[in-house]
């Protein structure tokens, strides 16, 4: 787990142009999954905290999550890296049950082509687009897994020209190779990705 934190330089107002992006907080990758993230349970009370202040707004909630085909090539059986893991409709799949989310959250299903792995909740799935009508300029981020699909959306949402805002201590990382979390914050924040905690989300 990673558990390196910059210090936040500033508080940070939520306003018009913002949407809260939680990226893949389901149950496989909770502690008991098919590909658990060490401690990926404990991302959920900060998230929460983050929903209640961007639902208090009326600011845009969105929840990515991967939604595999039962022979998806990123299984180890189909010659991937990973265990069978976030079938689609399975109870893997799921969002964490402790997650509240909002009726109106909007839902990004991602790596639903058999043949293609995507981390980022950017690939091939419209979020963009999304985001742009909803004239969102700002993201803040958070979920499962730091090193992996948290980076990756990141990276992405850069890319795209949103400024991010990455919530430390709603992430976790997988950390196959010990540091793999850390080097993975390092590199958002290099790239420009704000750290901030929910904490320091002004209501």
């Amino acid at each position: 787990m990673s558990t390196t934190e910059a210090p936040s330089p500033r508080s940070v107002t939520p306003q018009a142009g913002d949407a809260l992006v939680m990226v893949d907080v389901q149950n496989d990758f909770l502690p008991g999954g098919r590909l658990a993230v060490p401690n990926g349970d404990e991302v959920v009370p900060a998230l929460n905290r983050a929903i209640d202040i961007f639902r208090e707004k009326g600011l845009p909630v969105v929840a990515t999550r991967d939604w595999h085909p039962d022979r998806h090539c990123s299984f180890k059986e189909q010659g991937g890296t990973w265990p069978v893991h976030c079938v689609a409709d399975t109870e893997g799949a799921r969002f964490a049950p402790g997650l509240k989310l909002p009726p109106d959250a909007l839902t990004i299903s991602k790596a639903t082509d058999a043949a293609v792995d995507a981390y980022s909740g950017f690939q091939d799935t419209g979020l963009d687009r999304h985001l742009r009508e909803r004239s969102v300029k700002r993201v803040f981020v958070g979920g499962l897994a730091t090193d992996y699909c948290v980076l990756n959306t990141v990276n992405d949402a850069l890319d795209l020209g949103f400024q991010v805002f990455l919530l430390t201590d709603a992430v976790r990382a997988v950390d196959v190779k010990p540091g793999d979390g850390d080097r993975a914050m390092e590199e958002m924040k290099r790239g420009g990705a704000v750290p901030v905690t929910v904490e320091d989300l002004a209501p």
